[in-house]
Parts: structure tokens; C-alpha cells; sequence
């Protein structure tokens, strides 16, 4: 989600009336004096602050209105609420007529029946299955059910490095292995400088790391029937590695175990407190907080050197935003015109553009800008070495869970506290104890 995610999250929420009309809720949006309906937006917070998104949002609403007459309400909302309201949403019926999810929370929500299931018919109304990227669209929700909502942002996760440090240092390439990364980052770590930087205390960033590091340790936090299985050695083994960058590497600040914003870890590597990221599509917040594409590269994240018996070769999370229908709304036939219009070549275009991330739509790729390099070592990394999160109706909870070990044990290991297997274990019996308990 993106993170957004990118999974991002914003501690402000600002709504914003792209008409003058107020933000109508309940779905029902409201008449316009042409006749046609107004619509309501909630948007997920993608840019470096909610006002830029306003920014780049609102143009294309603008063009909407002008080629339908729709007019849409916008209302912007920061990742640190965005799931609550979709929730509370989704209970009271009281919702919007389009929204923005986190497409990780794609199979959590659909149980809830609170979307309209984008059947082959809704779909075709919208240009067809075969548009969409396949592994973009597979993070729509439950396996062999109509998908919860459509890709908008097609994201993935990425090795971000400083060309200056890394020159400095005498380091030639980016690293492949995290034997490389970590010897890599301990040459790269010194005085005020790390190594890398983390979110120590995101939960969203902290669980998608954790579902990565377990597939490449040859881990599952769920069974074949959807049941977890959280504390088995593949899994502890994944999260110690990840929890070492502070704990046992010392190639990450220990401060970073607090940074939870989406935020922190993007300025420190921007402004050269940190040599590399690990981060989903970040050009467009490294750009404005100042650093030029030119000053630093992406490359894949790591791979183990040895795999471990039942590897996966995975090194990201198929990442990304979805657009989704409230069942709720009065407006479906103008809503689903609007993700007919977000999903269309040029607005893919334009707004992927605006937020560096990748469409979800296979023509926009013949647009420069997703030709690039960087573009390439994204797309290929979506199509290749992606996959998407565990498709269980408890993921939202599971992501809480996870992001939450993690984030105890970053803060044990910024304190000075041993994180041990049995540490990790401990941790993981209890998220486990808290999943099945419903908490």
C-alpha cells in the first residue's frame, strides 16, 4: 500500500472541496445544477504533504468534470487514518462513492462487502482485465473472486544508493546479496553518516519488510487453510535480519526505531545522514526535499548469497494503490465512469508521473517517463520478483500485528536491549495470541 505504501502515513487530514459544493457522504454524493451527480473522493495521501496532492489531484478532477460534467469532492486523508475511516465506513454505511485503498488491505476489506465486486462486465466497462498489469491486478483482493477494486499506483520496493557515498567509499555497484549490503553499509556508516535508514516504528513499512525478509528465508506467516503461523524459524530468521541493521549490524541510527511518518527515512537519506533506502518509488519525495535524480541510483533489493532451503525469489511486496466502488453509493454509474477516467491512458500517465510511481495500465508505458531506467529496474522488479501479500481476510489485522514486533524490537535494540531469537519468538507468539484473539 503506499505506501504507499506508499504506505505512508500523514499525522494531518485536511479535506479539500474540489467544487464549491459541501462533501457529500452516505455514497450519494449530490445533483449538480446540470443534472449530473456530484461524486465524493477519498484520495490517499501519496505526495510529501497533502497540499501537494490537492495539487496534482486536481487538475485531473477539473478534466473529469469538464469531459462528463461530474463534478467530484475531494477529500484527502493521511495514512495513519485512512483504513479507520474505510472501516467506520464500511459499518455505518456512511462512506464515499470512490476510495483509495491500500492494496494490501485488498482481501481484509473485501470480506466486509463493503465495495462493489468489479465483475468481467464492470471490468469491460472500464477497458477489460487484459489492461491491467497482471501482478497488479492479482493484489485486487481474494484469489477466484471478482476483484475488490482496480490498480491505480503500481508500486514496488527498491534499493536507493548514494553514487557520491558509495564513491567515497569505494564501493563500484550496488549491493546484490545482503552479505555485500551489510559489509557495504558498515564501510558507509561513520560519524554523523548510516549505512541505511529505516522506519523503525511504521507499522505498515515494518510488516512489509517482515513478509519479504520471510520469503526469502523460506517463510509463510500463514498456512495453505489461512490459519498463522507466525513464530516458526524461517519467519524469526527473516525479522532478526531485518531488527540487525540496528541490534547487531549498527549500520542503521538507533533514533530511526521512533521514525513512523513515511517521512524520516526518505529526508535522512535525501539530505545525507544515510547512504542507502529501502523504499517504495521515492523520486518524487527525495525530489522535493532536494536531491536530484542524479545523485543517487535504484537497484533491486538483496538477495541471500546462499538461499536457504525454500527461498522465494522475492525482493518486494507487489506494492500499489486501488481504486474501489462503495457498495453503498447512489452513484455507481457516474462513479464508475470516474474509475473509468482514473484508470484511462492519460490520467495514468499524468499522475504516475506526478507521484514516480508505475501505471497499472499496459499502454501507458509507451509514455518517456516510464521508459527511464529507473522506470525499468521498477517494472521489472513488479513483473519478476514481486509478490503480493498474504490474501487472508485478517491481512489489515496481520500488518498491524507484524508492524508492531517489529517496531517493539527496534526500540529494544535502539535501548541497547539484545535481540535474540528467542526475543523475536517471544514477540511473535504474542502478536499471534492477539491475531486469534481478534485484537
Amino acid at each position: 500500500m503506499r505506501p504507499p505504501h506508499r504506505l505512508r502515513s500523514a499525522l494531518l487530514t485536511v479535506a479539500v472541496s474540489v467544487t464549491l459544493l459541501a462533501t457529500a457522504c452516505g455514497g450519494g454524493g449530490s445533483s449538480s445544477s446540470g443534472g449530473q451527480p456530484t461524486i465524493t473522493y477519498w484520495a490517499s495521501d501519496q505526495g510529501s504533504s497533502i497540499a501537494q496532492d490537492v495539487k496534482v489531484l486536481t487538475p485531473e478532477l477539473d478534466e473529469f468534470t469538464r469531459q462528463t460534467g461530474i463534478k467530484v469532492d475531494l477529500e484527502v486523508i493521511g495514512w495513519n487514518d485512512l483504513l479507520n475511516r474505510i472501516l467506520a465506513a464500511a459499518t455505518s454505511g456512511q462512506g464515499p462513492d470512490v476510495v483509495n485503498i491500500g492494496n494490501t488491505w485488498s482481501t481484509s476489506l473485501q470480506a466486509t462487502g463493503a465495495f462493489v465486486p468489479m465483475s468481467g462486465e464492470l471490468l469491460d466497462r472500464i477497458g477489460g482485465r487484459s489492461r491491467f498489469l497482471p501482478n497488479a491486478l492479482a493484489a485486487t483482493g481474494e484469489p477466484g473472486k471478482d476483484p475488490v477494486g482496480v490498480p491505480l499506483y503500481s508500486m514496488a520496493y527498491a534499493l536507493y544508493y548514494n553514487k557520491a557515498m558509495f564513491a567515497a567509499a569505494g564501493i563500484a555497484n550496488p549491493p546484490a546479496t545482503w552479505e555485500e549490503f551489510v559489509a557495504d553499509a558498515q564501510r558507509l556508516t561513520h560519524g554523523d553518516q548510516w549505512g541505511v535508514s529505516v522506519e523503525g516504528a511504521s507499522t505498515s513499512e515494518n510488516a512489509h519488510h517482515a513478509f519479504t525478509f520471510s520469503q526469502q528465508q523460506g517463510g509463510s506467516f500463514f498456512d495453505a487453510a489461512g490459519k498463522p503461523t507466525f513464530n516458526t524459524p524461517q519467519n524469526v530468521a527473516g525479522i532478526k535480519q531485518y531488527v540487525d541493521f540496528i541490534a547487531k549490524d549498527r549500520i542503521a541510527n538507533p533514533s530511526a526505531a521512533e521514525y513512523s511518518n513515511g517521512t524520516e527515512a526518505v529526508q535522512d537519506f535525501a539530505t545525507g545522514k544515510a547512504a542507502m533506502l529501502l523504499w517504495q518509488t521515492a523520486d518524487s519525495q527525495l525530489a522535493n526535499y532536494g536531491m536530484d535524480p542524479a545523485q543517487y541510483g535504484v537497484a533491486p533489493i538483496p538477495f541471500p548469497a546462499t538461499p536457504p532451503a525454500g527461498s522465494k525469489h522475492v525482493n518486494s511486496i507487489v506494492a500499489g494503490i486501488n481504486l474501489c466502488v462503495f457498495a453503498g453509493t447512489k452513484n455507481q454509474d457516474a462513479a464508475l465512469r470516474f474509475v473509468q477516467f482514473m484508470t484511462s491512458k492519460q490520467t495514468q500517465i499524468d499522475l504516475n508521473k506526478a507521484y514516480s510511481s508505475l501505471p497499472s495500465v499496459t499502454d501507458a508505458y509507451s509514455d518517456p517517463a516510464f521508459q527511464t531506467e529507473t522506470a525499468a529496474v521498477y517494472r521489472k522488479i513488479l513483473t519478476e520478483s514481486a509478490a503480493p501479500m498474504p490474501a487472508v481476510a485478517q491481512e489489515s489485522q496481520f500488518e498491524t500485528a507484524m508492524g508492531t514486533v517489529l517496531k517493539n524490537l527496534f526500540a529494544a535494540a535502539a535501548s541497547g536491549k539484545p535481540v535474540t531469537e528467542q526475543t523475536v519468538a517471544a514477540q511473535l507468539d504474542q502478536a499471534q495470541q492477539q491475531l486469534n484473539a481478534g485484537g
